[in-house]
């Protein structure tokens, strides 16, 4: 696994605490260990690593192969110089042909690691960690109990790399996605409230959860959802539109006008 991991180049600023760089790490100790004198410590450390990818499963609602679905989320959350250039726009083939072979090299990588084999390291450590990771199937839970958005955009990038045929397809679907969603939390993410950090500054943090809700649920107001309906279709048409301050009593449908506009209109670039 190390070798794969050592050799990406616009994807290998990932962090050393990264789950993908710490499982390298553990890998290169273990087969540095030729007669594995310290295996409950690479046990140890592998567990470690299970259990933050558990987390993220949990977190994302991710199930099936959770190995594959975290490769998907580190492609689809890394904001790089190429990932971020392709957000909206997707791989360039003239004037970006360099950085094109640059990023289609790791994809290479991420191929390989997309379809590790984690036979031979479970024989050695005697552990089925790693099989049952590959084959996981989680517990039902509520949507409003994990980041919908994030999980579908996610699992979706997971099935479509694992029908991949060659690192060329790898780098085509990664792309696509990039142009279709965009990168990182702004990408993967509908919608944002402002919060404040604990020193003051004002934040953008993900709203996890959204629930299903169209304008059709919203009886009367008729005026003011179609203003909504057409300043919004102005702005994701690329047309002048005004900005929007819903204001009124307690429960006249505000927040379910907001809700509902973004369900309408978040495929179509809202």
């Amino acid at each position: 696994m190390y070798r794969e991991v050592s050799r990406l180049i616009m994807y290998g600023n990932l962090g050393q605490d990264e789950i993908l760089m710490r499982l390298s790490d553990i890998f290169k100790e273990i087969e540095e260990d030729k007669e594995c004198v310290q295996k409950e410590a690479h046990v140890r450390a592998l567990y470690d690593q299970i259990y933050r990818i558990l987390d993220l499963a949990t977190k994302y609602g991710f199930d099936h192969n959770l190995w594959q679905c975290y490769i998907a989320y580190l492609l689809a959350t890394d904001e790089n110089p190429f990932s971020v250039i392709c957000e909206k726009v997707g791989a360039k083939t003239d004037d970006a042909a360099s950085v094109n072979q640059i990023v289609k090299q790791d994809m290479e990588c991420f191929y390989k690691l997309f379809h590790f084999d984690f036979h031979a390291i479970e024989t050695l450590l005697e552990v089925k960690c790693f099989s049952i990771l590959t084959e996981y199937h989680s517990m039902a839970k509520a949507e409003n109990t994990y980041n919908k958005s994030v999980s579908e955009k996610v699992k979706e990038l997971a099935g479509q790399l694992g029908k991949a045929k060659d690192a060329e397809d790898f780098f085509d679907i990664v792309t696509n996605f990039y142009r279709v969603y965009g990168v990182g939390k702004f990408g993967l993410n509908k919608a944002f409230r402002v919060t404040h950090t604990s020193t003051g500054e004002l934040n953008l943090a993900p709203i996890t959860h959204t629930s299903d809700v169209t304008l059709e649920h919203l009886v009367g107001y008729e005026i003011q959802k179609k203003q909504l309906v057409d300043n919004t279709e102005a702005f994701v048409e690329g047309r002048k539109a005004n900005n929007c301050l819903l204001f009124g009593d307690s429960g006249t449908g505000k927040s379910t006008c907001i809700k509902a506009i973004l369900n309408r209109y978040y495929d179509q670039g809202l």
